[in-house]
């Protein structure tokens, strides 16, 4: 179904309904023209971030994954990235479900469990066609990982996504869809974690005092604060203002408007292919990687509210370390 908002964007809705004990469940999930018009640099990427991810994309071979839980964005970055890869010499060829975007000079094949075109089923089909880059909607099982796998050591780009907490946890999550561990090690050269928050309304964005019950809330949470005297040069915590959106006609009086991401790079160097080799746990690999210049999606997350993106609320609604 698709129609079009109070600002004239075609507005395309997903509806999952399921029975309950009482009545029935509806869930409506809108995608708008705005998100086919994204790019890397709208996703809100930190500097270095950015960099990290535009050297990645651009290496010939090897996987990069996408983790978070559903509706996070994991597509739409993807989607951007396609955008910075899609030449007329680039052979790119994408299986998802559903194909959310139409992106023109892309080939993209859609799932069809009818017909038995499943992920693992197309992946084979694509490797046959001689792509330069293949994006795989999502890793979640283990023939799929495998084949996925095969692809990015044999001379492809493979891009997907997982379901993950964080960045480290893909690892573990490959071991659980039977990839070893030399090949894990050998094959993703990028993990990137994210999360979507509202953004406060440029309209109606204000500068307010931190209340008291935020400044105990904060004290609670010893890395928040630790992250925000670091980010903001001040040891007294009192002394930080916060900002939020009043509510205005633009954002229907609720003080945000659009969403941005919130994210963690984690770049496999040596020292993160030996611990997955070593079979570390998850925290074992973050905690190196925070060691080798990671920055965590938390971290990330309170340097956007330092900047009035959005608020603390919003990031400790959806990020926790």
């Amino acid at each position: 179904m698709v129609y079009k908002d109070h600002w004239g964007e075609n507005i395309e809705i997903r509806l999952s309904v399921i029975p309950t004990t009482h009545k029935e469940k509806a869930v409506m999930r809108l995608l708008s023209d705005k998100s086919r018009r994204f790019s890397m640099a709208d996703l809100g990427l930190q500097p270095e971030d950015f960099k990290k991810m535009s050297e990645m994309i651009h290496r010939p071979w090897g996987m990069i994954l996408v983790t978070g839980p559903t509706g996070c964005g994991k597509t739409t970055t993807l989607y951007s990235v396609l955008k910075v890869l899609n030449q007329r010499d680039v052979n790119i060829t994408t299986i998802e479900d559903p194909v959310e975007y139409d992106i023109e000079g892309v080939n993209q094949i859609q799932v069809n469990e009818r017909t038995n075109l499943t992920f693992a089923k197309g992946l084979r089909s694509i490797v046959r066609q001689d792509p330069d880059i293949m994006m795989v909607g999502e890793i979640r099982d283990p023939e799929t990982a495998s084949i996925a796998v095969n692809a990015a050591m044999t001379g492809h780009l493979v891009l997907s996504t997982l379901h993950t907490n964080d960045a480290a946890t893909a690892f573990p999550r490959l071991t659980e869809m039977e990839v070893e561990n030399f090949l894990t090690a050998s094959t993703v050269n990028l993990v990137m974690a994210q999360r979507l928050v509202r953004r406060i309304c440029m309209s109606c964005i204000q500068s307010v005092e931190m209340t008291e019950l935020e400044e105990q809330f904060i004290e609670g949470m010893p890395k928040v604060k630790e992250y925000l005297e670091e980010l903001g040069k001040k040891k007294d915590i009192s002394k930080f203002k916060l900002y939020k959106g009043k509510g205005c006609n633009v954002c229907n009086h609720t003080g945000y408007h659009g969403r941005i991401g919130v994210f963690e790079m984690l770049v496999v160097t040596d020292a993160i292919r030996e611990a997955i080799m070593q079979e570390k746990n998850a925290d074992e690999i973050h905690d190196i990687a925070i060691a080798e210049g990671m920055t965590s999606m938390l971290h990330d997350g309170l340097s956007k509210v330092i900047v009035g993106q959005t608020t603390l609320e919003e990031i400790m609604r959806v990020v926790r370390e």
